[in-house]
């Protein structure tokens, strides 16, 4: 079997991220069924949590893989969107696996997006204090973002990701056949977290963004395993430095998301997609960044090039500080009541920043309320 593409170094927690890509009839070049018995070893039953989305489609084919592998599938399906990652749908995943006889050596399978990693994880987490965990991403967003790192958790009405745990998976299996048929703007969404590994941390890729997008938005399989390989590099790194975010260089990784929480939360959760609203909040920090005087007004142009070419949402015309500032403060970035943001100082490069002033904050998104 080949070696998998990616390996997270966390020590006796690493694991492997897989990036193939699947022929049209669902054969894979890379085994699943091996690689699941490999990273995860004995395992007779597996709790399968999937996105309602696909449940005709991914979810079937890796229940058939499990079962042909003589394990018991339990199978829970999950609404789509952001309002799935709540109390109540946790409570429920809790409830079927207690149902089911899951106990400590059962195994949680997580396909589908974001929302269904996030949840699925925090239930491996919680669920006898911890159950074996496998991530299957099926939208660019999860790819490349979060599946990757260990964060999982659940959304409460006031704020973003509030209640979860660190819980990394035994390994991450990425198909970019199953973004094949991926709507185009969930497709869209996920390139703003692509393009973000450029700008937080690898100019070098950025730079081949600006000459690739096209093919990225044609879901060339080339260009997406060659960026889907980037910016899960770049997030690995970053992760293997700082896995519980205790020494600042993870917060790295949140730029535009303090900005795009507020949006989200604001908007309601569904309304604005992740990506979209990160994509704006890209464009408020590197605003802020300006004004602030830690990086040159070219690298909002040069951001604001690439972001357009991925057909991405460059302002947000709701934005309204006095909604969005008192979300903000309840960012997990806050240090001693005071806002912390990820600002850009070049393109690859971003700090930590403390003691923002408000109003420089507030200018940065009414700034973002029109394309004047």
């Amino acid at each position: 079997m080949a070696s998998p593409s990616i390996e997270v170094a966390l020590g006796e927690r690493s694991y492997p991220i897989w990036i193939t890509t699947s022929q049209a009839d669902g054969s894979n070049p890379v085994d699943f069924a091996s690689s699941f018995q490999d990273s995860v070893g004995s395992c007779s039953h597996a709790v399968l949590i999937h996105d309602a989305a696909i449940a005709d489609t991914v979810a079937n084919q890796v229940e058939r893989v499990l079962a042909g592998m003589n394990i018991r599938v339990t199978n829970i399906q999950v609404p789509s969107g952001e309002t799935s990652k709540s109390v109540a749908q946790l409570e429920t995943i809790w409830n079927t696996m207690l149902e089911s006889g899951t106990d400590r050596q059962s195994v949680v399978v997580a396909v589908g997006g974001g929302v269904v990693g996030d949840l699925a994880g925090f239930a491996a987490a919680s669920f006898t204090r911890g159950l074996r965990f496998v991530q299957v991403p099926t939208t660019l967003l999860s790819m490349v973002d979060s599946s990757v790192g260990g964060k999982t958790g659940i959304n409460l009405p006031g704020g973003k990701n509030m209640v979860g745990s660190f819980w990394q998976p035994q390994m991450v299996w990425i198909d970019t056949q199953t973004l094949s048929t991926l709507p185009d703007r969930d497709f869209i969404s996920g390139m703003a977290e692509v393009i973000k590994y450029g700008v937080i941390e690898d100019a070098e890729f950025f730079s081949w963004l600006k000459d690739n997008t096209g093919s990225l938005a044609e879901r060339n399989p080339d260009a997406l395993r060659h960026a889907i390989t980037r910016s899960c590099e770049s997030k690995a790194r970053v992760v293997a430095e700082d896995e519980r975010e205790t020494s600042g260089r993870r917060a790295i990784l949140n730029y535009g998301h303090t900005f795009a929480h507020a949006i989200e939360a604001t908007a309601g959760y569904g309304v604005c997609l992740h990506g979209e609203a990160v994509a704006i909040g890209m464009q408020m920090a590197a605003r802020l960044g300006i004004d602030m005087e830690l990086c040159p007004p070219s690298l909002l142009e040069e951001q604001t090039a690439v972001l357009e070419a991925a057909k991405l949402p460059l302002v947000w015309k709701e934005a309204d500080p006095d909604q969005m500032l008192p979300v903000m403060a309840r960012d997990k970035k806050v240090a001693h009541g005071k806002l912390r943001f990820i600002l850009p100082n070049r393109i690859g490069d971003v700090s930590l920043v403390g003691d923002v002033p408000a109003e420089k904050v507030i200018r940065a998104i009414e700034a973002c309320r029109s394309m004047n």
